[in-house]
């Protein structure tokens, strides 16, 4: 099983560069710069880390860690 990641930055040309180099890696890689959309996306499908921006849209990066810790089911997943 491939190790998934989920990349949280809303600077497109560093969220294509991190895509890209970490699925050249061999990481199963999904992405977006959207704090709203991050916390969705973790709870339909736990990634096995995340790269988490602190200034994103909607939902700021340190909002988004403080919700996942508190979360049982995510609280393990590092950051």
């Amino acid at each position: 099983m491939t190790p998934s990641i989920l990349v949280v930055e809303d600077d497109a040309a560093l969220c294509e560069l991190l895509t890209w180099n970490l699925g050249a890696e061999g990481y199963d890689v999904r992405a977006t710069g959207d704090g709203e959309e991050a916390l969705v996306m973790v709870r339909e499908q736990a990634p096995d880390a995340i790269v988490l921006d602190w200034m994103i849209e909607n939902v700021p990066g340190i909002e988004v860690c403080r919700q996942l810790r508190k979360d049982k089911v995510t609280a393990a997943i590092p950051i």
